[in-house]
């Protein structure tokens, strides 16, 4: 079983969608995929997310969310103010663990990779390092980008966890200057390669158009 973490610079830079296309890859490439979300938060009970989206757009049936908290907060706050202890790195790596029988499984983050998961302060890389799995970084098309991803990738590394590239989440059709810098910025400030650029909207597509169009805007290759 191979185990690779999508994390994100910040929240809403397009980690479900990159998920998606990785999932959508690995599984017509005949592998078997499972895809987790440890925490959804800003939702409440019954209504899609994430975990939803994934299953939409890539056709993943083994999806699983382990907890999700009504207000759009980190994690480990989010379920403070539900009164629960939130979710431990140890619990999720028990998921993770129980899902052996697998090719793949994709660990979808919540914010970045120091957001804490419970009161203890248990972050997803605590949980990269537990699992000794990659952590694969989404970042922003903007301004910002090369700052918060130098960052993420440096405190990935200091735990002696594998960033094996960089996804842009959210490419627009007419990037800007800026945009268009971070294509060749982000391997030199980070020292890891750019793997594309999921284009915005792609979640608007029909699921059978997503997994189609999707084997082309990622360089997957030895990540699945």
């Amino acid at each position: 079983m191979k185990i690779l973490i999508v994390a994100g610079t910040d929240t809403g830079v397009g980690k479900t969608i990159v998920t998606a296309v990785l999932a959508s890859q690995a599984q017509r490439a005949g592998r078997r995929v499972a895809v987790i979300k440890p925490a959804q938060t800003g939702l409440a009970e019954g209504e899609p997310g994430d975990a939803e989206e994934v299953k939409r757009l890539a056709g993943v049936d083994d999806v699983i969310e382990i907890f999700r908290y009504p207000d759009p907060l980190a994690p480990a706050t989010a379920a403070a103010r539900v009164d629960e202890p939130g979710i431990t790195v140890a619990q999720i790596a028990s998921v993770i663990d129980a899902m052996d029988d697998h090719d793949l499984v994709l660990v979808e983050g919540a914010g970045g990779v120091l957001v804490r998961f419970d009161e203890t302060g248990g972050t997803l890389i605590d949980l990269a390092v537990a699992v000794d799995a990659p952590v694969l970084m989404v970042a922003r098309a903007g301004l910002g980008t090369l700052n918060h991803s130098a960052l993420s990738i440096e405190a990935l590394r200091a735990r002696g966890v594998e960033c094996p590239g960089i996804v842009i989440g959210s490419w627009p059709e007419n990037p800007d200057l800026a945009m268009r810098a971070n294509v060749s910025d982000l391997p030199s400030y980070c020292g890891a390669p750019l793997l594309g650029q999921v284009p915005e909207g792609a979640a608007r597509l029909e699921p059978l158009e997503f997994q189609t169009q999707s084997q082309s805007w990622i360089n997957s290759g030895g990540l699945l």
